[in-house]
């Protein structure tokens, strides 16, 4: 080849010429143009192909050449842009319109219609581009011809046509790309959207006949597996090829428009089309597979699915576009580092191509990423619906590991907590649920916790500021609902499950004889060690020193177990003393269970109490074996007095229960013999000590006899106290009665409408305007009346959760304990004039250290501080505490 600066020297060969010679020349530079058009323009007619020749002889032989070659290919360009390009778009115009689709909209048109526009498009221009590369072709032979005839040399016909052949390669990429309208990449990507659904349909259909029935109709029999067991993709033949020939015209019409368009210089772009289309599917086919379904594994169905239809596409695509070099061949140039052996994964094809391999990773990990995507936006719901969900959150753990991308699971399940739990509406017992669920979850994707860290501390931040969230953790310690009073939570909710689980554990630890346990955890530690992934907070500790205990990130929320046991202690106790009977072995078991967790010591109190409930169970034993036998101290006994096998005492240590809640109030004369009588006897059994009566605390079991009915009724002593007055006489006033009882005329209003409502008092103005009217109901026909309920069932009282406590609060315990510090604070705010909660804990922490000591949490005195502010003793202005002024 000449390059380009033999144009400049043939340009001063022109001045040695005679006048002879020019006029040859530029006759022969007319025919020569004359000729070109003919032959560019003559749509097929080769029959100028002679002349042409001549003319270019003629012209080489005066150094002309490289004016020839400029004159032809800027005539073919002209010619193509016009008879090629011109008419090609045009096919297109009526389709502008849907320049504005997205890729993944629908086009409302024939499909037929737009398919044959596309196949005619590309035949014409195909054919019009073939003719322009036989009219080059002339020209190359006919430069071939001349230097044949004017030297013996042979010279290199191939690479002279290759460069012509190559830069009007260009010549027609370069016109079609700068007159590309906006319409036809939409147009090629519905295409071949169009045609692969079809593929996929067809697939299908054969896909589906070849399985057996099974539980999600997805999975493949043992002739058609196409996963291993460690759930790799594999280019199985599943479909040989006798099935897929059945669907080598689609294959075969898709290849061709491939090649058309490769020819025209649109290889990136029908590409980017059919590869675009082929993740559109796969995309849709996830999305339907795995849907809202999170009770079983998807996976495993999407693989096979890769397996039978777009593999197996694009290996039969491949090789119909001859790009199936094989992977081991060295023509290939390199081998994939991504695929070293391809053999392995492909039993179906003998040598599978660099282009198949490289497509498989990328289908791979596409299915992967999308299944990932779509599970981390339903994560929610299905820490909802775990541990029935459990196959979705394996299907997540695999995308992981493949992906990498654990922060897009941590950002998007964070916000989600934000937007949808962690709000004013939901209760502390479904956030808890919701945490353990979480927990549970998360640890199944990341065994270490790096990223349940990140997750967890948005809730546990919100928890702390609940004033409820002690108690709630409480009641899920030591209820096997979860703390769920509908029991609609799952199970596995249950802390006590955990408590279970960790007893197990302890139970299961064998002792070695050569080895010590610490040294064989410890070694099976460093056996294990792996670096912690680059999103873990370094301030956290190593993954080899972090836990994934469940019961350690709830106490984690109080910051302190000694909180949790002092409300459980609380609640322990309530739940004591409103027994009916002594079975108390649901209590000892949890008791048992919190020790291997929080250690004997801090549990010693709760564990005296259970002690008193079993001792109390063999002195009620033992002073009811007395009662045949007449008292040391013992009086007539009256006609109306009580038996003394009616009544079980719950005998406490006091000084290791928390407060008791007491009321004064009257009993009924036989009740208070009753009392009376079995102190004596237990003195008698446990000398020197002495009984002291809570009178207002227990349960008493009524039957009232009417005219026309006998009703039972389990209640508190208070209102058995009130209808038992009803005895005496059948109507008291307000003042008297509540004189009698020796309770307050308000409380006596709240509580005697429990027995209002039950239709057994009626309630009628008095004489003063603050005083009421009390008559019993003695017949049905008075209570109807009066709009009472009736029935002979028996009923437990429902009254105020607060009155009906029998132990006070640990909110009330607190405010008790810290009321000590009242003046200590108002003083220092007195001084300073203004103090913020962290300076107030110090200097308390600081000064406050006699007897008692001031031990309380920031979160504690946090609280105390807000009922100061309640009563209006203290004010509170951006994070600042105040007097009252």
């Amino acid at each position: 080849m000449e390059d380009s600066h033999s144009s400049l020297f043939n340009l001063r060969i022109l001045d040695t010429l005679t006048d002879d010679q020019l006029h040859e020349i530029l006759d022969s530079y007319d025919a020569f143009c004359n000729t070109t058009q003919s032959l560019l323009g003559g749509a097929g007619d080769l029959s100028y192909g002679a002349q042409f020749v001549s003319h270019v002889h003629t012209l080489c032989k005066h150094g002309l050449q490289s004016l020839v070659l400029d004159h032809f290919l800027k005539v073919l360009e002209e010619t193509f842009e016009r008879n090629g390009a011109s008419r090609f778009w045009r096919h297109f115009d009526p389709y502008a319109d849907f320049v504005g689709l997205n890729k993944n909209d629908d086009i409302n048109i024939d499909e037929d219609e737009i398919e044959s526009v596309l196949y005619n498009a590309l035949e014409e221009i195909s054919i019009e581009k073939q003719y322009q590369e036989k009219c080059l072709l002339i020209l190359v032979h006919a430069l071939q011809s001349f230097k044949d005839q004017m030297s013996e040399e042979r010279h290199n016909f191939e690479a002279e046509r290759n460069y012509l052949t190559s830069k009007y390669q260009w010549i027609v990429s370069s016109v079609l790309m700068t007159t590309l309208p906006r319409v036809f990449p939409v147009i090629l990507h519905w295409y071949f959207k169009r045609r692969l659904e079809e593929l996929s349909t067809m697939v299908d259909v054969e896909f589906t006949d070849d399985v057996s029935p099974n539980k999600d109709g997805m999975d493949l029999d043992e002739k058609g597996k196409v996963c291993n067991k460690d759930g790799e993709m594999d280019v199985d033949e599943c479909y040989s090829d006798r099935r897929f020939s059945e669907n080598s015209r689609l294959v075969k019409n898709i290849g061709k428009v491939v090649l058309d368009l490769r020819s025209l210089g649109f290889t990136s772009m029908a590409d980017d089309a059919y590869a675009s289309a082929i993740f559109l599917l796969l995309k849709a086919k996830v999305y339907n597979v795995a849907g809202d379904d999170f009770r079983s594994s998807v996976l495993q169905s999407i693989q096979s699915w890769i397996q039978a239809v777009p593999l197996q596409f694009l290996h039969a695509l491949l090789v119909y576009l001859g790009d199936s070099v094989s992977y081991e061949s060295t023509s290939s140039g390199f081998k994939s580092p991504l695929a070293p052996q391809p053999s392995s994964f492909c039993p179906g094809i003998d040598t599978p191509s660099e282009g198949l391999v490289r497509w498989k990773l990328r289908l791979e990990y596409f299915a992967y990423e999308t299944l990932q995507d779509l599970r981390i936006a339903k994560l929610f719901e299905i820490i909802v619906d775990y541990p029935e969900s459990s196959p979705a959150i394996e299907d997540l753990k695999l995308c992981l590991e493949y992906t990498g991308q654990h922060s897009k699971l941590v950002e998007s399940f964070i916000s989600a907590l934000r937007y949808r739990l962690l709000t004013a509406g939901a209760s502390t017992n479904d956030i808890l649920h919701q945490y353990v669920s979480t927990i549970k979850a998360l640890r199944t994707i990341d065994p270490a916790g790096v990223f349940l860290e990140a997750v967890g501390e948005p809730i546990r931040d919100y928890l702390k500021g609940r004033r409820d969230t002690i108690k709630c953790i409480v009641t899920m310690l030591t209820d096997g609902t979860g703390g769920n009073s509908s029991a609609s939570g799952n199970p596995g909710d249950s802390l006590l499950e955990e408590l279970n689980r960790d007893e197990e554990i302890q139970e299961n630890i064998g002792i070695d004889d050569d080895f010590n346990t610490d040294d064989r955890q410890a070694w099976l530690n460093a056996t294990r060690w792996q670096p912690d992934p680059v999103e873990a907070d370094p301030l956290k500790g190593s993954r080899n020193q972090r836990k994934v205990d469940i019961l350690g990130m709830i106490v984690g929320i109080i910051g302190s177990k000694d909180q949790l046991v002092h409300e459980y202690r609380t609640m322990l106790a309530e739940k004591l003393l409103n027994k009916s009977d002594y079975d108390i072995d649901s209590e000892i078991r949890t008791l048992e269970l919190l020790k291997i967790h929080f250690g004997e010591s801090s549990l010693q109190k709760c564990e005296i109490m259970l002690n008193d409930l079993i001792g109390s169970k063999r002195v009620n034993t033992n002073i009811k074996a007395t009662i045949s036998q007449p008292s040391q101290t013992s009086v007539e006994v009256e006609d109306n007095a009580i038996s003394m096998d009616k009544i079980a005492a719950t005998i406490i240590s006091s000084n290791f229960w928390p407060p008791i809640q007491d009321e004064p109030l009257n009993l009924p004369e036989p009740v208070n013999q009753l009392l009376s009588d079995y102190s004596k006897r237990f003195g008698e059994i446990k000398t020197p000590r002495k009984l002291q009566w809570k009178k207002s605390l227990g349960t008493v079991k009524l039957e009232l006899q009417f005219e026309d009915r006998v009703v039972q009724f389990t209640v508190a002593p208070v209102l058995a106290s009130i209808i038992m007055k009803f005895q005496d006489q059948t109507s008291w006033s307000s003042k008297n009665l509540a004189a009698a009882i020796g309770i307050p005329v308000d409380v006596l209003n709240r509580r005697i409408h429990f027995w209002i409502s039950k239709g057994i008092i009626a309630e009628s103005p008095g004489g003063d305007s603050s005083d009421h009217v009390y008559t019993i109901m003695e017949n049905m026909a008075e209570t109807s009346k009066n709009g009472g309920g009736s029935g002979n069932t028996q009923e437990l009282l429902g009254g105020d959760e607060e009155e009906d406590r029998s132990v006070a609060s640990v909110e009330n315990q607190l405010r008790k304990e810290m009321t000590v510090y009242e003046k200590f604070i108002l003083g220092m705010l007195t001084n300073f004039g203004s103090m913020a909660l962290d300076r107030m804990h110090n200097m308390l922490k600081m000064f406050c250290i006699a007897d008692p000591p001031y031990d309380k949490s920031l979160q504690q005195l946090q609280s105390f501080l807000s009922g100061l502010v309640s009563e209006e003793k203290l004010e509170l202005r951006d994070g600042v505490y105040f007097l009252k002024k």
